[in-house]
């Protein structure tokens, strides 16, 4: 049989069951871009990343689109962008940076079906250096197809998140709300004028907690609480198994081309109300694809069946919130999108029992809505008016609480 027939299964044992001369490096590594390379060798792939010390590691495929994934604990891709260790057009869309605490993660987007030949970690004990080296060849996409899928989780991987908070007991009468900075480590988001949507959206979800626990009758958690990845399908369980009363996202969108200005607020629909609504939708969920997410197995169509039925009472509770917070945001900065109710297929917003809304408080790619992402003034503006609204909605769903269905 053939090394690639079996390589997968090799690399799930041998790759997560670690010798014991890298399992005692420690520390983040660091990547001698001058040293490394992603390069293709006869419609192959030859990666090479020399690193300051050797660290656990694995690597692994996945299909649709073609992807190679590498997970380290932990190396330092700070500064690192895709010129820098890519020559020509070897891989598409490269990613690397934080995936949770303790973990790292490169992203390569293959221009075609290949399946690893070989991956090995060479340590250096004199210099303390290491190489990783893998090495990739083209295949069929059937022969792809049997080697790509994530490997099962190793020792460590499912240690305690610090991103994740835990809430306390509920109490009667109090609005139970999780907040969804979007992106995170790997995944910066839209990106302009040195900063990215990552990181603002962090800075206003922080402060948006804070303003929500001073009010009366609010707790409040966020789905990360650092610089680190969270999958879609991951912050809406976090929703979920926090019993929220309701899940907010924050985004903050760039513009390929075109001018917008103003917050909007988005619901949970199919079809969506517009053209870029269901562009926006499908880079949102495109950008986990980017990160190395393994969605082959997602697909439930009972469970699809069930959560409609469910979404029968979420669907015009989300609209209604979605309606309180476009007022809330409007009165207190003065102006919204010109079209501020929109609706499109979120993965993020598909928690079936939970009222959901994603938020896209202004658009990078306009300098004014830049400018006031970056100023604390404005945003106390806006938080204030996010605020308001949840205030109203909470009145006001509980006012027509007793006529929903039981």
């Amino acid at each position: 049989m053939r090394l690639r027939g079996t390589l997968k299964a090799l690399l799930c044992a041998l790759l997560l069951a670690l010798p014991v001369a890298a399992q005692q490096f420690s520390g983040l590594a660091r990547v001698d871009a001058a040293q490394s390379h992603l390069r293709e060798v006869r419609g192959g792939l030859d990666v090479q990343l020399r690193l300051s010390q050797g660290v656990p590691w694995r690597v692994y495929m996945l299909s649709d689109p073609a992807r190679l994934v590498l997970d380290f604990r932990e190396v330092d891709f700070g500064g690192l962008a895709r010129d820098d260790l890519v020559e020509g057009e070897a891989v598409g869309a490269l990613r690397m940076g934080p995936l949770r605490p303790g973990w790292s993660r490169l992203v390569a987007e293959l221009p075609a079906p290949m399946v690893i030949t070989s991956a090995e970690l060479r340590v250096d004990p004199a210099a303390t250096g290491a190489l990783v080296q893998v090495l990739l060849e083209a295949s069929a996409v059937e022969e792809m197809a049997q080697q790509a899928g994530a490997p099962p989780q190793g020792p460590g991987w499912d240690a305690p998140d610090a991103g994740r908070q835990a809430l306390p007991r509920r109490d009667d009468g109090v609005l139970r709300v999780i907040l969804d900075p979007g992106h995170g480590g790997i995944d910066p988001g839209a990106e302009a004028a040195g900063t990215n949507e990552a990181t603002l959206m962090l800075i206003l979800a922080r402060e948006l907690r804070e303003t929500l626990l001073r009010a009366d009758g609010f707790e409040v958690a966020l789905t990360r609480d650092a610089d680190v990845f969270v999958s879609l399908e991951a912050r809406v369980a976090r929703a979920q198994e926090a019993e929220a009363d309701i899940f907010v996202s924050l985004h903050a969108d760039a513009l390929a081309v075109g001018l917008a200005r103003g917050a909007a607020i988005y619901t949970l629909s199919d079809s969506a109300s517009d053209a870029a609504s269901a562009a926006l939708a499908e880079r949102h969920d495109r950008d986990d694809l980017l990160a190395g997410i393994d969605l082959s197995t997602s697909d439930d169509r009972v469970a699809d069946v069930l959560m409609d039925i469910a979404r029968l009472d979420t669907a015009p509770r989300s609209s209604a919130l979605a309606e309180h917070l476009v007022a809330g945001i409007e009165n207190a900065v003065g102006r919204v999108h010109k079209r501020p109710l929109r609706q499109a297929g979120f993965s993020v917003l598909k928690a079936a029992d939970i009222p959901s809304v994603l938020i896209e408080v202004g658009f990078l790619s306009t300098p004014q809505d830049l400018r006031n992402l970056q100023d604390p003034l404005w945003r106390a503006g806006l938080i204030a008016g996010i605020r308001d609204g949840l205030q109203d909605w909470a009145r006001a769903d509980a006012a027509i609480a007793p006529l929903r269905r039981q």
